[in-house]
């Protein structure tokens, strides 16, 4: 294989804050902003059943006003710097994140710091929230494709917390308290389960001295260990009125600590990851059974999973899946040609650059990945792992995840 690495002198370090927070930052000298992440071990997988929903809607809580600040407060001062600050939750996660000119790196910090400690949760605040999180429900409702990718892993996770809809039910929304609000929040944002992530242009001292002034209150609570989810194989269906079948197949894939992730990306990358795909080339182009066809992984501490969406008419359903088994077939029972391979690590390897052109990129990698994992992975130990993924290496890891006849489909149609 001839593709080359590039070498970057851009290097992470990772610094403890006095109470425990840990802090990863990249000084990127190209760039006149920077961003900054506040990673959470708050998401749908450390929920209960009954607080199903409860990490989005705390993440929504934390916008609506603090002592200091009103939730207008909050937008106007961010606004006014012509900065940008926003969030999202996950299942593994949760980020509070801004994007700043370097010189209102104080201002960026002092607002998240006081969003994460000294929000108020006042009881007009969640009855207004919980009716704009329902709403948000039944939007998502109306996105087929989502529901489709989202209760595939409802059953495939069946009963563990790792197959919870992010967003939480109608039902379980209505239920969640201030009460439950403040307890779960006294038990994940903790000095142990919160890492601030930091890239672009700011002084190295002065950086650290403003996070240890805002980030310096909090103790940890005890550690929480979960459960490694069981695979539940099986097909289930939904009828709902849309206009076409919405297909999601699940296979059991690899966790965070597995050595084969790269491999993972490569296979998945070759078989449904781009549009010169054999999923995209043979169910779409050849045989024009769909628009839209697409494989996916994802990896989490405990769990991994490899899926496959399609979206097509009802009366292309069995034909596009014994396509996709033939696909399947052949990638489990033969090395993918010297062609295929190095189109895909050149794809990956140019993925990967381009992303890295963003400092809004660089934090968020470094700092989920810390978070998760333990560790940073340097964009070049990235990419050295994916270039040295074989033909061998791929047939392998096929085999381990595709080759098994259990796996998990949903159909989302109209009958």
């Amino acid at each position: 294989m001839t593709l080359r690495l590039f070498y970057w002198v851009i290097m992470y370090k990772i610094h403890c804050l006095k109470n425990g927070i840990r802090l990863v930052y990249e000084k990127l000298p190209h760039t006149k902003t920077v961003s900054v992440g506040i990673f959470v071990k708050s998401g749908s997988m450390y929920e209960t059943e009954k607080e199903k929903g409860i990490s989005h809607f705390i993440e929504h809580m934390l916008f609506k006003g603090t002592c200091n600040r009103s939730a207008k407060d909050i937008a106007e001062e961010m606004d006014f710097a012509g900065g940008h600050i926003n969030a999202y939750t996950a299942r593994e996660c949760t980020c509070y994140y801004t994007k700043v000119l370097s010189e209102d790196l104080r201002l960026s910090a002092e607002i998240l710091g006081d969003m994460y400690y000294n929000s108020l949760f006042r009881e007009e605040d969640i009855e207004l929230e919980r009716g704009v999180i329902i709403e948000e429900i039944n939007m998502y409702e109306d996105s087929p494709e989502d529901l489709a990718l989202d209760t595939v892993c409802e059953y495939m996770w069946k009963d563990n917390p790792l197959g919870y809809i992010i967003s939480g039910s109608e039902e379980s929304v209505k239920g969640i308290s201030r009460e439950m609000m403040l307890d779960y929040m006294s038990r994940r944002y903790t000095p142990e389960n919160t890492v601030i992530s930091v890239a672009g242009a700011f002084d190295e001292e002065d950086m650290k001295s403003i996070f240890e002034e805002f980030f310096s209150q909090g103790k940890n609570a005890p550690s929480i260990i979960l459960g490694k989810p069981d695979f539940t194989f099986g097909t289930w269906s939904r009828v709902k009125d849309v206009e076409q079948a919405h297909l999601s197949i699940a296979y059991r894939g690899l966790d965070l600590s597995s050595d084969k992730l790269y491999t993972m990306s490569v296979l998945n990358n070759i078989l449904g990851g781009s549009m010169s795909s054999r999923l995209f080339q043979k169910v779409r182009e050849e045989n024009g059974l769909c628009y839209s066809i697409y494989s996916y992984t994802a990896s989490f501490p405990q769990a991994g999973m490899m899926g496959i969406y399609a979206g097509l008419a009802d009366n292309s359903l069995e034909k596009a899946l014994d396509m996709i088994d033939g696909e399947i077939g052949r990638i489990c029972s033969e090395k993918v040609s010297e062609y295929e391979l190095k189109k895909a690590l050149s794809q990956i390897k140019c993925g990967i650059v381009m992303s890295r052109e963003s400092a809004a990129s660089h934090m968020a990698e470094n700092g989920k990945s810390l978070l998760l994992t333990g560790r940073v992975r340097t964009d070049d130990e990235i990419l050295k792992a994916v270039l040295s993924v074989t033909e061998e290496d791929i047939l392998n890891v096929a085999n381990e995840i595709l080759g098994v006849k259990e796996r998990t489909i949903f159909i989302l149609n109209n009958k």
